[in-house]
Formats: C-alpha cells, structure tokens, sequence
C-alpha cells in the first residue's frame, strides 16, 4: 500500500482524536477501542491508516500492542498551514489600516 497522506489521515475526526488521547504517551490499542463508539475492528484500521502517514508507531508488548504518537510528520502540516496564517495575517494589518484611515476621516 502507498504511503498514506498525513493530510488525508488528519481529515477524519476520529483519527485526529486517537492523536489527542496519544499525546499523554503510548496506549494499549484495546483501551483505545474502548472510547470510541466504534468497534475494535475500526479502530484498527484507524490506527492503520495513522500508522500508514507516520503519525504513530506500534509496539508489541507481549500480546498487546501500545500505539505511540509521533508528531515529525505534522511538521508537513504546519509548514503548508505557515502561508496561510501570513496570508490572514497581512490582510488583518490591511484591514486594521484601512479602518485607521477611516477613524481619521470622520
């Protein structure tokens, strides 16, 4: 299977919640199943397609296996995001000089 996309693997809401529960350190996958209203099963390929963009890593602990969080690739994330927040930030300091302007003028 080809590498999954980290940008594909942060849009579904359940992934991005299994990221947020892995932020306090590894979990085992079956007390990460018990959270959600999904089935052990789904929350395997969840953890798959995470698995699959490098976003977690999976160790086996005898017959369990403990899912780490590993946030290197969300580094791609936020370099694509960078240009988008100059971008809001340039037009909100357009925005704020053109009302100065106009507070001027009345």
């Amino acid at each position: 299977m080809q590498q999954a996309d980290v940008f594909a693997a942060l849009s579904n809401p359940v992934r991005r919640e299994i990221l947020v529960r892995l932020r306090g350190g590894p979990v085992a996958a079956g007390n990460l199943a018990r959270g959600f209203a999904l089935g052990r099963p789904a929350v395997s390929e969840h953890l798959q397609v995470l698995r699959n963009a490098r976003l977690v890593r999976e160790e086996r602990r005898g017959r369990e296996r403990y899912y780490h969080l590993d946030p290197r690739p969300l580094s791609e994330v936020e370099t694509w995001l960078a240009a988008f927040t100059r971008y809001w930030k340039d037009r909100m300091a357009a925005l704020e000089t053109v009302l100065d302007e106009e507070e001027g003028d009345a």
